[in-house]
Parts: C-alpha cells; sequence; structure tokens
C-alpha cells in the first residue's frame, strides 16, 4: 500500500482537521511505480513523481538515496545508481516531513509485452489454465495490466494507475499467457525476479503503437496525424478535418457520393425507404433487393429526446457494424470505422442533440462480410456521463446505394486501427521506466501490407528504444501462427507476406529475435490456446539475443538457394544438429516459382539441406516454403523447432 506522512500524522488527516490551512504536498510517485514493482537490474533506476513546486524530494531505495529539486510544475526526475537483483526493498520520496513509501520491491528483469489479442489473450483462456494458474504462486514473479486507454494526444501520466500483482492463483489467470510464460521459463534459466509489464490491444494495428513523431517520417501519414492533433485540441475542428478529408476519399470511389450525403440530413425526407428491424446482416434478410447486394446501404432512424436527455447525452454506441460505417447525428458527422469486430461508441460534440425528434443516419460499406447493423438492440444506445443509457428504435429505414468495391480509410484517432493514440495512452506514460527487453505480439491487423510492415516494424523498434533511452533494447518478436485458408495449390497468401516482413526485420537487427509459431496454430482459431510454446520460444529467442547465451535463437532459417545439376539446394542455419522431417522420408510445402507461377517439390533433407529434385529450369527464379496462411508443416531442427517459412531467390 502506498503510505503518505507528514511528520507522523497522515497527511490526509492533517488536511481533513486544518480545512483553513495550506497542507503541504506529499511528493508520490507516478503511477507505473507501485507496491510489488521489478525495477531493471544493473542499470540506472531513473524514477519520477510530483511534489510541491521547488521542494527537495529525497528518493531512497534499499540504502541509495538521491535528492532532486521539483520544477515549477511540481514535476521531480531523479536517477539512482544501478543495482544487483535482489529485495525486497522499500522505496520512497520524502519532503517537507512527507513521505511516500512503496513496499515489496524487487530488482530483477523487467519485459514490456506488447501488441494485439495473443498477446492479450489471458492465462484463464490458455492451454493447461487450470493446473498452471492453480500453482502460478511465486513472490519472484510480478505482473502490472496497462489499462486500455486510446489518446489523441501523447499522455504524460497514465488515467487508471496499474497495479503490480505477485504471481499466483489470484492474480495469474488475468496476466498475458504469452508474457506469462516467456517470464517464467526465463526465471527457471536464471532463477532472478522477473516483472512484466503488458500494453496490448486485440485488433490493433502497429500504426497504433508508434509516437506520432515517429510516424511522421513517412510523408503518407502526415495528413491523417494533423487530422489526430487538431482532434487532440479541438474534437468539434478535429471531426470536421476528418470529415473533409473522408468526404474527399468517397467522391473518388463513388460519383454519387456528394448527392446521397443530403440522406444524412434533417430534412431529408426518408417516407418513402422501406423499413428493416435492424440486428443482423442484411444478406441474411429475407428481402432479396439487398440480400445480394455489396456496397452501400443507408440507413436512417430517429429518436425522440426530452430537453434533459439531449444535454445528457455525450456518446452514441451502435455495437457491431459490418463492416465500415459513416455516421451522423442531425446532419451532423461523428464517427467511422471500418473494423467490424469493434462496437462503435462516439463521442457527441456538446448541442448536437436537441429536444424533441433526432435523426441518426449510417452509411454502411460491406464487401463481404453480409453488411448491416449486426449488435442486438440493447447495444445500440445514447449513453450519458453517468451511465445512463437511452434505447434506440429497433426498426430503421434503408436505402440501397451504389455498389462500391473499397476499403474506406480509418478514423486515425479510432481504435483500433488508429494512429498513435495507443502509444501516446499506454507507452508515452512509461518513457524513463527501463526493461530488459520487449516482447512484440502483433501483425494480423496489418496482414495485406507486408511491404509497409517491412518499414513500420523497425520503425517500432526505434520508436520504443527512444522513448525508454535504450538504444540498444533487445526486441522478441512472435511470428504469425497458422490460421485461416490452407493450400491445395501454389498461390498467394498475406499472413506468408507478412512472417516474411517479421523475419527480414528480425534479420536485419542485431539486437532482434524471432519465434516461429505456425506449428502450433489453429486454422479454425486466430487465438490459438496454446501460448505456453509461444512464450517459450519467445524466452529462447531472449536467452540467445537479449542475456547472450551461446545457442541460436529459434530453428532452422534458409540462408540460400543455389542450383545443382538439375536440382535446386536449400541450405539452413540454425538446425541445431541438423533437419528432420515428421511422418513422411520428404518435406512437404516446398514450391518453386518460375516467374508468377509456382508448383509444388519433391524435397528431400541431406543434413543441413534440402535437395529439391528436377525442378532446376532456367526460369526458375524462386523458392518458397510453407506459403500459406495456415500451412502444413513437416521440417524441423534435431532439437523439434519448426523451419521458418521463407521466400527465396534462387542463384
Amino acid at each position: 500500500m502506498k503510505r503518505a506522512f507528514l511528520g507522523g500524522v497522515s497527511a490526509f488527516a492533517l488536511a481533513a482537521s486544518a480545512p483553513s490551512c495550506a497542507a503541504a504536498i506529499v511528493p508520490t510517485f507516478a503511477a507505473i511505480f507501485g507496491d510489488h514493482a521489478v525495477l531493471q537490474r544493473d542499470q540506472p533506476i531513473v524514477v519520477w513523481g510530483k511534489a510541491q513546486a521547488a521542494d527537495v524530494v529525497s528518493i531512497k531505495l534499499g540504502s541509495e538515496t538521491v535528492q532532486v529539486t521539483a520544477d515549477n510544475n511540481g514535476k521531480w526526475r531523479a536517477q539512482l545508481p544501478g543495482m544487483p537483483a535482489g529485495g525486497p526493498y522499500a522505496l520512497s520520496a520524502s519532503a517537507n516531513g512527507g513521505t511516500t513509501t512503496l513496499s515489496d520491491i524487487l530488482v530483477g528483469d523487467v519485459f514490456l509485452c506488447g501488441g494485439q489479442s495473443n498477446m492479450e489473450l489471458a492465462m484463464a483462456n490458455a492451454t493447461n489454465a487450470p493446473m498452471d494458474v492453480t500453482f502460478s504462486a511465486n513472490p519472484q514473479i510480478r505482473l502490472a495490466n496497462i489499462p486500455r486507454v486510446s489518446s489523441a494526444e501523447r499522455n504524460e501520466e497514465f488515467k487508471t494507475a496499474p497495479q503490480w500483482q505477485v504471481a499466483g492463483p489470484q492474480s495469474t489467470g488475468q496476466a498475458s499467457a504469452v508474457c506469462y510464460y516467456m517470464a517464467r521459463s526465463l526465471h527457471r534459466q536464471y532463477n532472478i525476479p522477473v516483472g512484466f509489464v503488458n500494453a496490448s490491444w486485440g485488433g490493433s494495428s502497429i500504426q497504433s503503437w508508434i509516437s506520432g513523431a515517429s510516424m511522421r517520417q513517412l510523408a503518407s501519414y502526415r495528413q491523417a496525424l494533423d487530422v489526430v492533433d487538431k482532434y487532440a485540441s479541438d474534437m468539434v475542428a478535429g471531426m470536421r478535418a476528418e470529415e473533409e478529408r473522408q468526404d474527399a476519399w468517397w467522391a473518388s470511389v463513388d460519383s454519387k457520393a456528394r448527392a446521397q450525403r443530403a440522406w444524412s440530413g434533417t430534412k431529408f425526407d426518408d417516407r418513402s425507404w422501406p423499413g428493416m428491424d435492424v440486428g443482423g446482416r442484411w444478406s441474411e434478410s429475407g428481402d432479396t433487393s439487398i440480400s445480394k447486394h455489396r456496397g452501400i446501404v443507408w440507413f436512417r432512424t430517429t429518436v425522440e429526446l426530452t430537453a434533459q436527455q439531449a444535454a445528457a447525452a455525450t456518446h452514441l454506441q451502435l455495437g457491431q457494424i459490418a463492416t465500415a460505417d459513416t455516421t451522423w447525428v442531425n446532419g451532423v458527422w461523428v464517427g467511422a470505422n471500418t473494423n467490424w469486430w469493434a462496437g462503435r461508441d462516439y463521442a457527441l460534440p456538446k448541442g448536437i442533440l436537441k429536444a424533441g425528434k433526432n435523426v441518426i443516419a449510417v452509411r454502411i460499406l460491406d464487401d463481404d462480410n453480409g453488411g448491416g447493423l449486426v449488435s442486438p438492440a440493447d447495444q445500440r444506445v445514447l449513453r450519458t456521463a453517468e451511465g445512463g443509457r437511452i434505447p434506440l428504435p429497433s426498426r430503421w429505414k434503408y436505402q440501397i446505394g451504389s455498389t462500391v468495391k473499397a476499403s474506406q480509410p480509418p478514423t486515425p484517432w479510432e481504435p483500433p486501427t488508429s494512429l498513435t493514440t495507443l502509444y501516446n495512452g499506454m507507452i508515452a506514460p512509461m518513457q524513463g521506466y527501463k526493461f530488459k527487453l520487449v516482447a512484440w505480439y502483433q501483425g494480423e491487423a496489418n496482414a495485406g501490407a507486408a511491404d509497409e510492415y517491412r518499414v513500420l516494424l523497425p520503425l517500432l523498434f526505434a520508436d520504443w528504444r527512444k522513448t525508454f533511452a535504450q538504444p540498444d533494447l533487445p526486441f522478441m518478436v512472435a511470428q504469425l501462427t497458422a490460421f485461416g485458408s490452407v493450400a491445395t495449390k501454389p498461390g498467394y497468401s498475406s499472413w506468408a507476406e507478412l512472417r516474411q516482413a517479421q523475419s527480414a526485420v528480425v534479420r536485419n537487427d542485431p539486437h532482434a529475435g524471432l519465434a516461429v509459431t505456425f506449428d502450433y496454430g489453429d486454422r479454425s482459431d486466430i487465438h490459438p490456446a496454446q501460448k505456453n510454446i509461444v512464450g517459450t520460444r519467445l524466452a529462447r529467442a531472449a536467452r540467445a539475443v537479449a542475456y547472450g547465451e551461446k545457442i541460436t535463437p529459434g530453428g532452422p532459417e534458409a540462408m540460400t538457394a543455389t542450383r545443382s545439376g538439375n536440382d535446386i539446394v536449400v541450405r539452413f542455419a540454425n538446425t541445431n544438429g541438423g533437419l528432420r522431417t515428421y511422418s513422411s522420408d520428404t518435406a512437404i510445402g516446398f514450391e518453386v516459382c518460375e516467374q508468377q507461377a509456382c508448383s509444388y517439390a519433391t524435397a528431400t533433407v541431406e543434413g543441413d539441406a534440402v535437395r529439391l529434385s528436377g525442378v532446376a529450369a532456367a526460369n526458375a527464379k524462386k523458392v518458397r516454403y510453407a506459403w500459406a496462411d495456415a500451412p502444413f508443416i513437416n521440417l524441423f531442427s534435431a532439437d523439434d523447432l519448426p523451419a521458418n517459412g521463407f521466400e527465396l531467390d534462387v542463384k
């Protein structure tokens, strides 16, 4: 527990007993510091917080003490000398007789885990959770989950303080499963205290996790970043700027878009439009005129409000929408989103609602997801700041619009596909905290844009290294697992391309490691529950990259593909004693490509190499392996690690 004392008397009690006197401000720590926290060993320990302006604050950790002076805003930041693993210690900040003390502080190794839903997936939902959670008590393993916060402006402090917890049956179930298993493996290996901080958000794109300053290095994002900045300083002005940006896009893909904008206003007469009880996909409706439609459908409804209700409502909630929407209230643009799984929750500018009839209009763009306002009726409401809910009608008017096949641009402040907002709310407040390594499990949301990911992933590495002032901070990357369509013949795979991008970025960074995971994927579940394997493979990569052990960071990596007579020979590194195949004398999943056409090849293992027989034609340009969203593979190292998928030019 945090304890604040002033001259032996509680500062809070003193303030309460003497309201006419200004109580001294007791120095406090930033929210990332708390009871049971772990601080990074063998590095200068940076701590910070708030106090009375110009106060001299004394910081003590164990036997180490330093003093700093709070600035004119009451902010202070101190650096303690590095310490070896140990504890528990007390960490205190004192000024003018007042002290805040944090207890049970350990010094050890701290891991930052980030990404989307596969990193977010909790231990309670992992394979073997009942056993692993029940017997997880360990005072030397600590965890903290960063609360989900998306912010258009960079935050210096968390809106809700993370809570450090000691691993045990009451806490471990809420931990990131991948992060916990990695931490447990490394603790068993080195027997020193470990703590892990989980900052993840399901469905999030990598662009959400990179600072605005770094994203501005990419010219294609600057206009949208300008919109985010404008929204941060003036919500209404930001909404108008985004409306203009999206209107320009709509005009470029639909010649009727400008004329149909009248359908969003209060003066439009929709009495001739048919009606529909929403709460499902239009592809499943009995109306054949709409069930086969792919493109735009407009929906409108009205809600009667009292003056009190109009003043109290702050947000419009519409639940899930398949797939992309643009929404207006009384003709005013209030939001747009492109992710069908994300419930719509749009902030309403003050004064937009009025007593009497209010019009809500939604333009939905869908290609192959069935289309519609798909959530149950109780998820479509006007919400008040106090938590009140004003239901919307279940029956809406609708009108079929243009047939359009295009991807609507996401609103840049709307998670999970926002720009920089998750960095602002969940990473920036930790600036200065030190970590042993970062574990990154993300990429599903960026599949289909592998070339861009080759730029964004190293940009994230550099950005976080700058944020934490650790230029060599190691990154362990969990590669995309197997999910989705299986391959009956060679073809395009967005997930294979994204895996290749992850591999290339890691290979080009001396402080990065890769965990190959597709042998434990689930083609029918994007969230495979066997997280122990992923965590222990990240730990193995960490042992090589972050801890400097003389082991390979993972399994076999293809290095070259060369002609050998009528054959092509692919040579591998990191075979850890040689390659082997399971359930066959041949390795499946190899392809040889001539220009754009690829065909499967017969492959046999020869020590650290694989020979593709009879495929060395003059126009054979590339060799690929495991090139599918959900590949079936059987090529492993001698110590049971899967060979990484790849695409290589034939030399």
